[in-house]
Order: structure tokens, then C-alpha cells, then sequence
């Protein structure tokens, strides 16, 4: 093969290997209601549904600990998730890593990226209650049956 021709079929091979690993990639999304408290421990707890655009679905429960400076009491209704791309959504379940700053009073919102290896998960909501602090700890996001 001359060179033109040889460059002309990796760059087809490039495309087709590129096209079957988007094709792979699956994007889910989550819906939740959490509340919680905090005294220096934050505790929440809560339900929500995974969704995925391959037809996938699963109801899930919500855990989230940690510790730091905190004091309060929120709850958030219709919170909203997106994953990052997974293969499956079995990817999605698990224990997320999790940072936090925030302060609200009465009608809060919240915002917050957590990670698991390689899927992050952005969550974002608004509720009401009181909150004040810093925190840091897990997410936890599994299976209801």
C-alpha cells in the first residue's frame, strides 16, 4: 500500500474504532429528594431514580456522612444528577467521594461534584431549611429492591 492510501485507512480505522466507543458510552441522570441534619456530623438520607439513555432504570437510595464545621438542617426536593458517560448502570452505584461548602437559610440551594473512579456525578438542588458550614464525607447511591 502506498502511503496516502495506508494514512487514508487508519484514518478510517480511527473513525470506526471512535464511533463504536461513543456508541458504548451511556448518559443517565438522577432525580432525588434528600434531607438531613448537621452538627458537626452531617447525615442525609433519601430517595431518587437513575435513568439512562439506553433504556436502563433503577430506584435508588440515598446516604450521605461526613464530617466537619457544619450546623443545620435542610431538605431538598427534586434534586437532579448527571453522570458522567458510563458503559452500563451498574456503573452508577456505589460509595462517591464528596466536598462541600454552603450556606442558606430558608429556601437553600445546593450544588456539588462528587466522584467514584472514573464516574462523576454532579448533583444540583433547592430546598428549604437552614445550613451553614463546611463538610466533607461520602455519597452513597444504591439499588432499591
Amino acid at each position: 500500500m502506498k502511503t496516502r492510501e495506508t494514512a487514508v485507512a487508519i484514518g478510517a480505522l480511527v473513525a470506526c474504532l471512535s464511533a463504536q466507543a461513543d456508541a458504548g458510552a451511556v448518559k443517565c441522570s438522577l432525580r432525588f429528594d434528600l434531607q438531613g441534619w448537621s452538627a458537626f456530623y452531617k447525615s442525609a438520607t433519601g430517595t431518587g431514580t437513575v435513568t439512562c439513555d439506553n433504556g436502563q432504570s433503577a430506584r435508588v437510595t440515598i446516604r450521605s456522612k461526613g464530617g466537619g464545621l457544619t450546623v443545620g438542617r435542610s431538605k431538598i426536593s427534586n434534586g437532579h444528577g448527571t453522570f458522567s458517560d458510563v458503559s452500563s448502570i451498574n456503573e452508577v452505584f456505589g460509595t462517591y467521594a464528596a466536598g462541600e461548602a454552603g450556606a442558606g437559610a430558608v429556601k437553600a440551594a445546593q450544588a456539588q461534584v462528587m466522584t467514584k473512579g472514573e464516574v462523576s456525578l454532579a448533583v444540583s438542588g433547592t430546598g428549604k431549611g437552614w445550613d451553614l458550614g463546611i463538610s466533607f464525607g461520602e455519597f452513597v447511591l444504591k439499588r432499591r429492591k
